[in-house]
């Protein structure tokens, strides 16, 4: 089975390039493709320095759009989504989110930070499906609808599809991992800000696919 990264990114400049480096660090991969959406910093040209596939989105539509024009230019059987800003993603944790795959147990892996940081940590029990590492079967993209109007609504969507069609899934704890918040990366009042913008496109995602409860 053929096995693409995606990473969607909007102004990840000083950190885009370390995910890159640990990705291609893991041999099963055939594809790393980073998605630009939108971004007025650096990304895009680090990311191509990189020498890896990069697409650049001339404004910025969101995780969801991202990631779709991510797969639409793969047609890798089993897509790894990795967000842009993680903190202590090694080879191992990208195994392990896709080892359940190949051994086709399940169709889709969610990775939760556990022993990183007490905030990242807190949020993601709390709310694991909301999760953007994931390793998920090419075929249950092609069976959602409109997931490129999702945004920050994708996490969400695929969880209740999975969830409502008793598609076999599994969840798997990245150890001391963590990511850049929103807070860190544009100071309190803008990252508040950001994070309340995340939210509500994560609510009107649970209202679009409602029927899948």
């Amino acid at each position: 089975m053929k096995i693409a990264t995606i990473i969607p990114a909007f102004n990840e400049e000083s950190r885009i390039g370390n995910v890159i480096n640990v990705v291609k660090q893991v041999d099963i991969i055939d594809e790393i493709i980073v998605v630009d959406d939108g971004s007025i910093d650096m990304t895009y040209k680090i990311a191509q320095d990189k020498g890896v596939q990069v697409i650049r989105l001339k404004e910025n539509k969101g995780k969801g759009a991202a990631i779709i024009a991510g797969i639409n230019h793969t047609k890798a059987d089993i897509i790894l989504l990795l967000d842009a800003d993680l903190i202590g993603l090694t080879p191992k944790h990208i195994i392990n989110l896709i080892k359940p795959l190949q051994d086709k147990k399940y169709q889709m892996s969610y990775g939760v930070f556990c022993n990183g940081r007490f905030g990242t940590d807190l949020a993601q029990k709390i709310i694991p499906c909301l999760t953007g590492q994931r390793a998920i079967k090419r075929e249950i993209f092609e069976k959602i609808p409109n997931l490129e109007l999702t945004r920050y609504g994708i996490e969400i969507a695929l969880t209740k599809y999975v969830k409502k069609n008793n598609i076999p899934s599994i969840q798997i704890l990245l150890k001391n991992m963590t990511h850049v918040t929103k807070e860190e990366k544009l100071g309190l009042i803008r990252g508040l800000s950001a994070r309340i913008k995340m939210y509500w496109e994560v609510l009107k995602a649970i209202k679009i696919f409602k029927f899948y409860d």
